[in-house]
């Protein structure tokens, strides 16, 4: 390799870049600053050639949401940042498992672990960072983990729940170890996290706010032990982790330890490929590398000595680096301004720039601290905002312009009054995706949006943490002029309502999720309408369609209820809450064998087994010898009952006979969101079916059919549809009204919300109308005929080799399934 240019002016670089890119750009690294580098690049250059290699077996990803599937039980599925269609639709050739072992700049030519050569113009290193991992003895031995990425969530998920730890320990009190801290403390695990230095966070903090910091953490479940140098990590018999020696002597009891104190630049392949790297990849201020053929973004690279180790300065300089490497402006990186966000419910914490400098404006009262630091000049050089964050978006632009502030006490005042409109255009919105205020606003008047949804679609602002979105909200209503009325768009990227979709579907025989993409692009940009793309060709086929995996939530893909701590839950099918003694004992069994920690009576008459790992699923399935009860599906739940004239001296109807018969001939069928319903004997009502979003209740002389009920968040009384005096009859005008619910309603929409909205009479117009119910029940035998009452029957089968594995890596599209009735429910 020829002799390389070595920057020596401490990354500042030349006034000027390369020739625009005309040739093949290759990425190297498939995270947050890979795909930003395409995004940014496709946005400047339509044709020019993009490969992004992806060294994990999923496409990019939102790693700074990943607490969310530790601390919510989250399917890393919904932290994708792109669907695949997106990147074909850009010309992106995106390849998974794609691992860079030799890099010849000189040449423009990379080779991959698997032996493939690929040739490139420019090449962009995204390579991102590991886990900083100290050399304390013992860091090596089962039960340590590290807190990086997906697996890692899975490894402590499964430590707390399989091993029932009693206790975790997390090493480091930064803004990462207090994060998985409450990912922990979520899980039911009591939790310590050790810190070395005197207050937590101490790179963002001052002894201010770190005071007020750590009672809040500890408020959430979380012990903080300070001060506290981790001298070993100790381990048991059997070479497991099993508690900390400390410095002074001291020990702490544990059973899962999670180092989380820092990251390190992951370099290697730069460094094998002969560029500078000192601590990350050196770049200058056009984020080239000492080689003029390659440029490098994010984590791994470090700009005028700094490594950043957060989200906000990957796209600032991803898009100095299109800029490079397009040609489409002479734009420079002159650094960022460090800032964080603590993504822990209920402790508001943002901070950006210096935690303390000349001058500093302090207001504290019982649990909030806002400060704002300045200099010598009165420029503002940095902002701590801790319980009360008001006007955090205004001071962090502050910070970043290095904006003047001779009366930073007014300032600091007047940032809590500051409107969503009056900021500056540049003042960053969304830090997870480096979205500004002009450009959201921008986007709403160019594309005249006109709900939350569309914004979010277009602009990404509150894609990630979310924390951004009441902002864009009120941006939102601004510029439009007033309060807005949230559209309901199914597909809110293309503007498309479920009845756009719907003609679409049944005008082209549209059969599979795939196909209405590509009708109409449906889903292709952010992919979050899939699974609602899914329920609606099921239901306009009647089930008659090609079913396709990818389109559906975890839950559906696996046909079980996922927990916080990556765990399933479990509900067999007990029509009308009635079961036998036999089914009662192969459930005990079944708990007992597969160590199910709990066993719980739900509250629509079922036995719910919870905590169950994915992999003993079929199993599980296999030994309960049980039908689903759909528990974890948007589809008809439970049918709730009394004993009615069975056993009650109050009753007036079967309610048992007849909660059965409705659950057996509504079971299987898939709804916009879920349905629960119940039957009860007297207006008594103890199987509460005035609260249902289908209840029939018994009275003298016949049955009363109630919709539109709710008790969860929202309460509603059902409203009274109609009297009739047979149960056949109340039967019959429930199935009718599932029907035309499972038709006209939005996606997600829940009864309680669709009944109000189109009002009871024009219900009551379609449902009780004889000749419409014909329609509509020939409909409903349609769909039920093709639909799958149990889904657990091919449990020896599983659609995809991983599909029952630890961990759910499949790609985000599969092939479809052959055309027809599906044979496995969601399968």
């Amino acid at each position: 390799m020829a002799a390389l240019r070595i920057i020596t002016d401490g990354g500042k670089g030349s006034d000027h870049g390369p020739e625009p890119i005309s040739g093949p750009l290759l990425v190297i690294g498939g995270g947050i600053a890979g795909q930003a580098v395409v995004e940014q690049v496709r946005e400047r250059d339509a044709l020019v050639p993009i490969t992004l290699l992806c060294g994990e077996d999923r496409l990019p990803y939102d790693r700074v949401s990943l607490s969310r599937i530790l601390a919510e039980g989250e399917d890393p599925a919904v932290l994708q940042l792109r669907p695949e269609a997106w990147y074909a639709d850009r010309g992106v050739d995106v390849r998974l498992n794609a691992w860079v072992t030799d890099l010849d700049a000189d040449a423009g030519t990379a080779t991959l672990a698997d032996g493939t050569t690929l040739s490139f113009e420019q090449a962009v290193l995204c390579t991102g960072s590991d886990a900083f991992v100290p050399p304390i003895p013992g860091a090596d031995a089962p039960g340590v983990a590290v807190f990086r990425g997906p697996e890692d969530c899975a490894t402590i998920a499964a430590a707390v729940t399989a091993t029932h730890a009693r206790r975790a320990v997390v090493i480091g009190g930064g803004l990462l170890g207090l994060e998985a801290a409450y990912g922990i403390a979520t899980l039911g695990c009591p939790v310590t996290v050790v810190h070395l230095m005197d207050r937590l966070m101490e790179r963002q903090l001052d002894a201010g706010a770190a005071a007020l910091l750590a009672p809040a953490i500890e408020a959430l479940g979380v012990d903080v032990l300070l001060e506290a140098s981790t001298a070993r990590i100790d381990h048991d018999a059997e070479g497991r982790a099993n508690g900390l020696t400390f410095a002074d002597g001291t020990h702490l009891d544990c059973d899962l330890v999670v180092v989380a104190v820092g990251i390190k630049p992951q370099a290697e392949l730069a460094q094998r490929s002969g560029l500078h790297v000192e601590r990350g990849i050196v770049v200058d201020d056009h984020l080239r590398t000492s080689h003029p053929r390659i440029l490098s973004v994010g984590e791994c690279a470090q700009h005028r000595g700094v490594c950043h180790g957060i989200v906000a300065p990957i796209h600032e300089q991803a898009a100095v680096a299109a800029d490079t490497l397009t040609g489409a402006a002479q734009t420079t990186y002159l650094g960022s301004i460090p800032s964080a966000k603590l993504k822990v419910m209920g402790v508001a914490l943002v901070t950006a720039g210096a935690a303390g400098g000349e001058r500093e404006v302090v207001v504290a009262d019982a649990g909030t601290y806002r400060k704002l630091v300045v200099d010598a000049e009165d420029r503002v050089i940095g902002t701590v905002l801790l319980g009360d964050t008001r006007g955090a978006e205004l001071l962090m632009d502050a910070v970043k312009r290095g904006a003047e502030a001779p009366d930073p006490l007014q300032l600091l005042a007047e940032a809590s009054q500051v409107s969503a409109i009056e900021l500056p255009d540049a003042t960053q919105i969304c830090n997870c995706n480096g979205v500004c205020k002009g450009e959201i606003v921008q986007a709403i008047q160019a594309g005249d949006l006109g709900s939350t949804q569309e914004v979010i679609s277009v602009t990404r602002a509150g894609a990630g943490c979310g924390s951004c979105k009441p902002l864009v909200t009120e941006l939102l209503a601004a510029v439009r002029g007033g309060a807005v009325e949230e559209a309901t768009y199914l597909c809110p990227c293309r503007k498309l309502t479920r009845e756009d979709l719907a003609q679409t579907v049944r005008a082209e025989g549209l059969q599979s999720v795939s196909e209405v993409a590509a009708a109409c692009g449906a889903g292709r940009d952010c992919g979050a309408c899939k699974p609602g793309l899914a329920y609606l060709v099921s239901e306009i086929r009647g089930n008659q369609h090609r079913e396709e995996r990818h389109a559906r939530y975890i839950n559906d893909r696996v046909h079980a209820n996922i927990q916080n701590d990556g765990t399933f839950s479990v509900v067999p099918r007990m029509r009308g809450g009635v079961t036998t003694p036999d089914e009662l004992r192969r459930i005990a069994d079944v708990a007992d064998k597969y160590d199910i920690p709990t066993v719980k009576v739900t509250g629509g008459q079922r036995i719910d087994l919870l905590g169950i790992k994915k992999e003993d699923l079929p199993a599980v399935w296999e030994e309960l010898d049980m039908p689903s009860g759909h528990a974890y599906a948007k589809s008809v739940r439970t049918v709730k009952t009394c004993v009615g004239t069975t056993h009650c001296r109050f009753g007036l109807g079967d309610a048992m006979t007849v909660g059965i018969e409705l659950e057996t001939a509504m079971e299987g069928l898939y709804t916009p969101a879920k349905v629960k319903s119940a039957v009860t004997g007297c207006p008594r009502n103890c199987a509460e079916a005035y609260v249902k979003d289908i209840g029939l209740v018994a009275v003298e002389g016949g049955w009363e059919i109630y919709v539109g009920g709710a008790a969860g968040a929202s309460i509603r009384k059902g409203d009274l549809l109609t009297t009739v005096e047979t149960a056949e009859e109340a039967q019959r005008i429930a199935l009718v009204f599932l029907q035309y619910y499972r038709e006209h309603a939005e996606y997600l929409e829940r009864t309680y919300a669709y009944v109000p909205r189109v009002g009871l009479e024009a219900v009551r117009a379609e449902v009780l109308d004889p000749e419409r119910q014909e329609e509509y029940l020939e409909r409903y035998r349609i769909a039920k005929a093709a639909s799958d009452p149990d889904p657990w029957r091919e449990r020896h089968a599983p659609a995809v080799p991983k599909q029952f594995a630890a961990l759910d890596t499949e790609p985000a599209l599969l092939p479809m399934a052959p055309v027809g009735p599906p044979t496995g429910g969601t399968r």
